[in-house]
């Protein structure tokens, strides 16, 4: 192993992470815009489409399980999938589980909007430079989520 494969004092990956945070951040908000861009085409704000990609990915959910995915308030969570289901994307159904919580599931309407809008974010993260590889991506995947599991006591509601 050599000095750059070490793991580094906690001061220097204090500073280093801080620095990682800066990027993050800069980078949501130009993602928030972009995707925000993207609204005036498909009508789906970014927080529709972020409740649309999870009952995408993961079937029907309640909604306290969506604000714990998302790390969002169940209040803000709801407002999402109200608009959701007003626009006929979504659909509570019977939980089986729990009578009072109902599981929230995509309709087949609002599976063709997410899958228009992946599509689309699809064809921009292809334009990403660098000549990354695969290793890069698995240990950038791997910090994000050691910095992510730092506040995994942080509650949202």
């Amino acid at each position: 192993m050599n000095d750059i494969d070490a793991p580094l004092p906690p001061d220097d990956l204090g500073h280093r992470i801080s620095e990682v945070f800066d990027l993050i951040g800069a980078l949501y908000r130009r993602g928030l815009r972009k995707l925000e861009q993207g609204e005036e085409v498909e009508g789906v704000s970014v927080g529709v489409r972020s409740v649309l990609a999870l009952l995408h990915r993961y079937g029907p959910m309640t909604v306290p399980q969506m604000g714990r995915v998302m790390t969002l308030t169940r209040q803000f969570v709801q407002r999402m999938v109200n608009d959701a289901t007003d626009r006929g994307w979504a659909e509570a159904i019977p939980n089986p589980a729990h009578q009072r919580s109902s599981l929230i599931r995509i309709t087949d309407e609002g599976v063709a909007v997410i899958t228009a809008i992946l599509a689309r974010e699809h064809a921009l993260n292809r334009q990403v430079g660098g000549d990354l590889t695969d290793a890069e991506l698995r240990a950038c995947v791997r910090v994000l989520k050691e910095m992510l599991r730092t506040f995994d006591h942080v509650d949202v509601d």
